[in-house]
């Protein structure tokens, strides 16, 4: 089964950001802040999940990351932003990890960019078949 790594480098009320390692496949992710595990307005605990592919009738061809503690339908799927929406930031995610190809800002926040290309070049690499993934934090002080 592939193994891939989400390396969490930054967080902030902006989101939390990290790079996601796949052999040779990588990506930028954003998450929410963390929350305390708080449903819909945190990330999810560091750890190790296994991850399937899924279809989503929202956001189409998606993975879903399995048997997150106290969570449920935590997705990697497409979107841009993930901050703090109690403190006036905008969210594309509920829990989620966002892909994307490059950061940059989006209306002034800080966000990944090219999500849909990072998501589809991550189907291919990963194959459509399910996968290891482990989080660990890095965060610069």
């Amino acid at each position: 089964m592939e193994e891939a790594v989400l390396l969490r480098t930054r967080t902030g009320d902006q989101g939390t950001f990290g790079v996601f390692l796949s052999g040779e496949f990588t990506c930028y992710t954003v998450e929410l802040p963390w929350r305390e595990n708080a449903r819909n307005f945190s990330c999810i605990e560091k750890g190790r999940y296994r991850v399937e592919p899924h279809r989503s009738p929202r956001f189409g061809k998606c993975y879903w990351v399995k048997n997150v503690s106290g969570r449920s339908e935590i997705l990697i799927h497409t979107g841009n932003v993930a901050g703090d929406r109690r403190r006036g930031h905008l969210t594309h995610s509920n829990g989620c990890i966002l892909p994307g190809k490059r950061l940059g800002s989006i209306k002034g926040q800080r966000a990944v960019l090219n999500s849909r290309s990072a998501v589809s070049r991550m189907a291919r690499h990963l194959g459509n078949k399910p996968f290891m993934l482990t989080i660990r934090e890095v965060y610069d002080v």
